[in-house]
């Protein structure tokens, strides 16, 4: 029999729309409802925020877009094993305090299950106050989890492809994609925000191609004026303009045999794009004072920040030479839209800067990580990058990063209100039609952001998923194609 503290009013995670992130909360997975709401109940009592799902997909979903402090998980549930919740959540956050509870253990369940990183086993029937305790106590420890280096090592392995960190579904698109273009000879386009890694994309595709042992080189075109940028990409002979008392070898020339990796391509002059689509289809240079062509064998990786098709619909890219580099298409997803990546990038960016400083390494408190999964990163990778690294540095003799070290931009982001700006009349306005109409358009944005799946869309608005359809019906919303 259970023992439960006195009823509380439950004001329940799914009522609330914004997740205070500095509360400690528990994620509870357990696929019999009345033990579930109970569990709730008591940790709420305690003053833990608590989420609960009722099967494995939605917890994985949770976890995805959400740092828990605690865990506590069924090792049966009706859609999967819980131990795959524990090894997913164990691997996402290495310092999630997990309990596993089970009405079918036994000693060998029980170690695999601490060996798997939980705390404690508990087999039904269990007293509740032994599981809060058990939670509080974990949590209040604060016991810092060392990973073993081989399972680190097994981990990045897993959601890796050269130097590039990831375990998004888009992320893992993109390194399926690398993996089969990586060895070819083809073209390749990056698309994607500044700050998204298009380099360190291409770097990857040349030092895992029969290549590798050849020149990389790097050619930013916005970065070198119009004048300079013939030279550099295509050499001169001596005495072919003032100045140029000596021949100099082009990229293309330096890259031979190589890689060549042209960033913001978009910027190039008409006239420069003409020249560069002569090298693409005649694998030959020309430097500039002589019309002696050069041949080369260049492996070409452009790369942009904005829409190419967009620009030559506008006239303002040329057409064959957009097809000429869209032989492979990389596009690559802002941070934003990969938050269930940050917890990764991130640990990897504490260990890569400890490293470079030579000091311990240091963990990233679970409420740093829940900071940094609310920020909307506009300069996305680059800029969680630099946010880690003074984080680190502000760290001082702490073995834990916590949000306070964070950079002052990331603790305090600037915010845009939900409800938008307007001007309200001597008459007063329509309250219920303006609030329905704000709540209509969080929906829409959640669900357009989500490709129009109502699990996933009711995950973000922090509802269930029938809560959600009811909201659909009764603010008339035509959504027959989501999920």
């Amino acid at each position: 029999m259970y023992t439960r503290p006195e009823e509380q009013s439950n004001q329940g995670w799914e009522q609330t729309v914004v997740m205070d992130v500095s509360r400690t909360t528990v994620l509870v997975v357990e696929d019999e409802a009345e033990l579930r709401q109970t569990i709730v109940e008591s940790l709420e009592a305690e003053g833990f925020a608590v989420a609960q799902s009722s099967d494995a997909n939605d917890a994985l979903e949770r976890l995805e877009g959400f740092a828990y402090d605690g865990l506590v998980v069924d090792l049966r549930l009706g859609d999967a094993d819980g131990m795959d919740v524990l090894e997913q959540a164990l691997a996402r956050y290495p310092e999630i305090r997990a309990v596993v509870i089970t009405g079918f253990g036994g000693v060998e369940e029980a170690v695999r299950a601490i060996k798997r990183g939980a705390v404690e086993f508990l087999i039904k029937p269990f007293q509740l106050v032994q599981l809060v305790q058990v939670i509080k106590t974990s949590i209040s420890e604060k016991r810092l989890l060392r990973e073993n280096a081989e399972l680190r090592a097994k981990l990045h392995d897993r959601f890796r492809f050269g130097g590039m960190v990831g375990g998004s579904k888009s992320m893992k698109h993109v390194f399926s994609t690398l993996e089969l273009v990586a060895p070819m000879n083809s073209t390749v386009l990056i698309q994607g925000e500044t700050g998204t890694g298009k380099e360190l994309i291409a770097k990857t595709i040349h030092y895992n191609s029969p290549r590798k042992d050849q020149t990389f080189v790097a050619f930013n075109a916005a970065a070198i004026p119009e004048s300079l940028a013939e030279t550099e990409l295509f050499g001169h002979v001596k005495g072919a303009f003032t100045g140029a008392i000596n021949a100099r070898v082009g990229r293309f020339e330096l890259a031979d045999r190589g890689t060549l990796f042209i960033d913001e391509v978009a910027s190039m002059s008409m006239s420069l794009q003409a020249k560069l689509l002569r090298v693409l289809q005649e694998r030959e240079v020309e430097r500039v004072g002589t019309s002696k062509p050069v041949k080369i064998d260049t492996r070409i990786i452009a790369a942009s920040n904005v829409n190419l098709h967009k620009m030559v619909r506008e006239g303002n890219f040329r057409e064959d030479l957009y097809y000429r580099l869209n032989v492979v298409r990389v596009a690559l997803p802002p941070l934003r839209a990969r938050v269930e990546d940050i917890p990764m990038l991130s640990q990897h960016f504490v260990l890569q800067s400890c490293k470079n400083n030579n000091i311990p390494a240091r963990t990233l408190a679970q409420s740093t990580l829940r900071l940094l999964m609310q920020n909307t990163w506009p300069g996305n990778i680059r800029q969680l990058e630099n946010a880690i690294e003074a984080a680190v540095a502000m760290s001082g003799a702490s073995n834990e990063i916590l949000p306070e070290m964070l950079p002052e931009e990331i603790r305090t982001p600037e915010r845009s209100s939900v409800v938008p700006s307007m001007a309200i009349p001597d008459e007063g306005i329509n309250f219920v039609s303006v609030m329905s109409q704000v709540e209509k358009d969080l929906i829409l944005q959640c669900l357009e952001r989500t490709g129009g799946n109502r699990r996933q869309a009711a995950r973000l608005l922090n509802l269930s998923r029938t809560t959600l359809i009811d909201k659909l019906h009764r603010l008339g919303i035509d959504d027959t194609s989501a999920a």
